[in-house]
């Protein structure tokens, strides 16, 4: 299936609502109808991803909030122009495991400003077609977590993820999509394959 251009598909919410498991679901069935995907996920495994992912295993350290947060941003700014931009340019659908959203979510739970960092990203950042914003409880994401790792990240504690959760929740514009990760991995796939078909279906017919 050859589209007229390119689609970029978000996937956000908080850790262990799912995003991994869904984005490579997706991109998967995509690829059985013959569509070019690029998946991608962010942090990335660049210079300053791969200073997120150390705090992310290490914890922060004396690293301050506007500090990390300009990782994150020098890290997005790469990985727009040299992975996001050439796939939407290639007619790719790009399937992005964490954006722009989640920066916002997290580092506002820190204390900056979540509307600002998304004004600053989307100076630069391509906007999405769609963003499925997965919601569970933080309790639930928390005991998936527990089951599935050894280790737990310096970003899973359950007050900290109830903040990001609040900010994600406050999120209001009209490309979001909630979807609820409760149900069987096998009825969220089939509403998210549903969602997408609709929107290259219509936009590409």
């Amino acid at each position: 299936m050859k589209l007229d251009r390119g689609y970029l598909i978000v996937f956000e919410g908080i850790d262990g609502t799912g995003k991994s498991t869904h984005c490579r679901l997706l991109g998967d069935y995509l690829e059985s109808k013959g569509v070019r995907v690029r998946r991608l996920f962010e942090p990335t495994k660049g210079k300053w991803g791969l200073k997120i992912r150390k705090i992310l295993k290490e914890g922060r350290g004396d690293v301050s909030p506007d500090e990390e947060l300009s990782w994150f941003m020098n890290d997005r700014r790469e990985d727009v122009e040299n992975n996001i931009k050439p796939g939407l340019e290639n007619n790719e659908v790009v399937i992005l495991d964490r954006y722009y959203y989640s920066t916002a979510a997290y580092q506002g739970a820190l204390g900056l400003d979540p509307e600002w960092i998304c004004r600053e990203n989307e100076a630069f950042a391509p906007q999405p077609d769609i963003v499925f914003l997965f919601t569970t409880r933080p309790e639930e994401c928390l005991e998936r977590i527990q089951k599935s790792r050894t280790e737990q990240s310096s970003f899973e504690m359950l007050d900290y993820l109830q903040k990001v959760q609040h900010i994600f929740e406050s999120f209001s514009d009209p490309f979001i999509c909630r979807i609820d990760t409760t149900p069987p991995p096998d009825a969220v796939h089939k509403k998210l394959r549903g969602k997408v078909d609709a929107l290259i279906n219509r936009q590409d017919s």
